[in-house]
């Protein structure tokens, strides 16, 4: 007689958020996060905000976000209300003609690029519950008010500072401020980038950054951009920006700091101040600088010498040869170190 063999029990697989599923909870969110379901066109935005439908396409351009047609419901209550902020900002002559599309520009591309940081985070912590697709909704909920006040929080704080310095230093109602300019940038880069994994090379990279950003806040000085290996930040006393280039080369030097190896250039001078970067000859002579710099080593220009070549500062000095760099025919420069105790008058 055969044995009778029972068959084995099957267990189905998770199943997978169909597409129709997807799509609602996609709504969802888009919902949570505008407030509202999209309901307006962009004519009817337009026309409730007493804004031509030619300068709310111009704005909504400068922005980043995508045309779309007259027909679709694209819009909220929340864009009649910006374009209203707009207009009135424009009559207010702080959207002028010369600055609107500069200030929105920014404005667009900042917030687009901390909108996909922050909607990959969300996502990526969502992934890990066991319903990833009810958690974004959840986490939406939960996240976007506190998201909402800290940003809030963050920019009016960095606003009251800004307003506080360019009255202290006379600059309002002038693009041209005297800066310290710095350039750090990596050594090797290339090269080492190439044995790490992509989560290795992250890690790597949001170190320098976030080392940098430290040193340079308690320092006193702003960080102006990040540009993959390298940090260019601005301080207003060349003093202190001899200093940090100092502290950070000094660690890069240090085979028991994790910090990388890094070059400098400092230079100083006037500097057009324009959208939180900063521009002109004084930029460009300190990212020369940096590319001519030997590892672990910081190069200044003219006047930061200048500035720095004087009795109690503690800085030591010695003149290169002039050399030809893009743009500059005769670039001068001198490579700057801490003076030891028993050096006497190292001032050349």
């Amino acid at each position: 007689m055969s044995e009778h063999v029972q068959p084995e029990t099957q267990f189905d697989a998770e199943p997978e958020a169909s597409p129709l599923d997807l799509s609602a909870s996609l709504d969802a969110v888009e919902e949570l996060i505008l407030g509202e379901a999209p309901h307006l066109t962009r004519v009817q935005v337009a026309e409730q905000a007493g804004v031509p439908l030619e300068l709310a396409r111009e704005l909504w351009r400068l922005l980043g976000l995508p045309e779309q047609s007259d027909e679709e419901l694209a819009f909220t209550a929340a864009d009649v209300q910006a374009l209203e902020y707009s207009r009135d900002l424009m009559n207010l002559g702080v959207l002028s003609p010369e600055r609107q599309s500069a200030l929105v520009r920014t404005w667009g591309r900042s917030f687009a690029r901390l909108a996909e940081w922050q909607s990959t985070l969300l996502t990526e912590v969502a992934l890990e519950r066991d319903d990833p697709v009810a958690s974004v909704i959840d986490l939406t909920g939960e996240v976007l008010p506190r998201l909402d006040a800290l940003q809030s929080y963050v920019w009016r704080t960095h606003l009251a500072r800004a307003a506080s310095r360019t009255l202290a230093t006379g600059a309002a109602g002038s693009d041209v401020v005297d800066l310290a300019v710095v350039f750090v940038d990596i050594v090797g880069f290339t090269s080492r980038s190439k044995e790490l994994t992509d989560a290795e090379l992250v890690a790597w990279i949001e170190h320098f950054e976030a080392e940098c950003s430290n040193a340079v806040v308690d320092h006193g000085g702003r960080v102006i951009k990040n540009i993959g290996d390298e940090v260019l930040f601005v301080t207003d006393d060349v003093a202190q920006a001899a200093e940090l280039a100092l502290l950070l080369t000094s660690r890069g030097a240090d085979e028991d700091d994790t910090f990388p190896e890094v070059r400098a250039g400092v230079a100083y001078g006037e500097v057009v101040s324009r959208l939180g970067d900063v521009l002109g000859p004084t930029v460009n002579i300190a990212s020369r600088l940096t590319s001519l710099a030997r590892p672990g080593s910081v190069l200044i220009d003219q006047g930061a010498y200048d500035s720095l070549n004087v009795d109690g500062t503690g800085f030591g000095f010695r003149r290169l040869r002039r050399t030809s760099v893009k743009g500059y025919s005769r670039l001068a420069s001198f490579a700057l170190r801490h003076l030891e105790p028993t050096d006497r008058h190292d001032r050349r």
